[in-house]
């Protein structure tokens, strides 16, 4: 049987994994090792038929993307950044809320004049499935070649949402760096995701050592890790990584790139650290 009839024709596996299909959504680069990488949210772009749709500016729906965090997949053997808008289709949903225009779904905020037409909605869909497609092939090629994908995956969230000259949030609930680790095996993976969070507590950022945490932000997780754990159990070790905004001004846009190079570092010694323990825990 060959490759594209056993997995798919996403990509091919010969001496190295290789990509077969590109499509404007996403980029993908790949290479040789069991870590992906994947910033999901890290995209801007929206096709111009739903613009018209919107009820908030560009700048307001900057504010609620992830930007920058498609520098981090670097750190990854295979790296994924989607260059589509959240607000186009949110691949860290469901399918049904890819695309919603409940504001109770969008943290109350009105991003949306009303309902979309259908055949908008179709084509949103249509990516959401393209990708989740495209991932279960990654993920089973990877699974035969390693026995098991540590898969990192990167966000950010806003902490001053009240306004641009308002508090930030409570520091207390807000953790620089919110590490999402209920979407793995603890009893397999639970020494790798504890040193993961030692390291990046160790290498400071803009002079200081970051608060690093978990499970406090989003206790929950997203769909996307609960999606992989759902689907590949323990051969999957998935951490969500959610950056605090204090590598950039969320109001303005404004990145402080020495914060962008501290914490992309950091995130590289941290993946650097546990390859060899996630490779001894296959």
């Amino acid at each position: 049987m060959d490759d594209a009839k056993r997995y798919g024709d996403w990509f091919t596996t010969g001496t190295r994994l290789a990509v077969a299909r590109r499509v404007p959504e996403w980029d993908i680069v790949t290479g040789h090792g069991p870590v992906i990488a994947a910033a999901v949210h890290d995209g801007h772009r929206m096709r111009p038929s739903l613009l018209p749709h919107l009820a908030i500016d560009e700048a307001g729906r900057r504010r609620d993307e992830d930007p920058m965090t498609g520098l981090f997949t670097e750190v990854g053997d295979v790296r994924i950044r989607v260059r589509t808008s959240r607000f186009e289709v949110d691949l860290n949903r469901p399918r049904d809320l890819a695309l919603s225009t409940n504001p109770e779904d969008t943290w109350g905020i009105r991003f949306w004049k009303g309902p979309l037409p259908p055949d908008e909605l179709e084509r949103s869909l249509a990516i959401h499935d393209r990708f989740r497609a495209m991932f279960t092939e990654l993920m089973e090629r990877m699974i035969d070649r390693w026995g098991a994908v540590l898969v990192i995956d990167l966000h950010s969230y806003n902490h001053r949402r009240d306004g641009a000259h308002a508090e930030p949030a409570a520091a207390e609930g807000n953790p620089d760096i919110d590490l999402g680790i209920t979407t793995l095996d603890p009893d397999r993976w639970g020494g790798v995701a504890e040193s993961f969070a030692g390291q990046l507590r160790r290498h400071r950022v803009a002079g200081r050592e970051p608060d690093v945490r978990a499970n406090v932000r989003y206790p929950t997780g997203g769909d996307f890790p609960e999606w992989v754990y759902a689907t590949w159990g323990a051969a999957a070790c998935t951490i969500t990584v959610e950056y605090k905004k204090i590598y950039m001004d969320e109001w303005t846009g404004q990145v402080d790139l020495e914060a962008v190079e501290d914490l992309r570092d950091g995130l590289q010694a941290a993946v650097d650290a546990v390859r060899p323990e996630f490779l001894a825990c296959r």
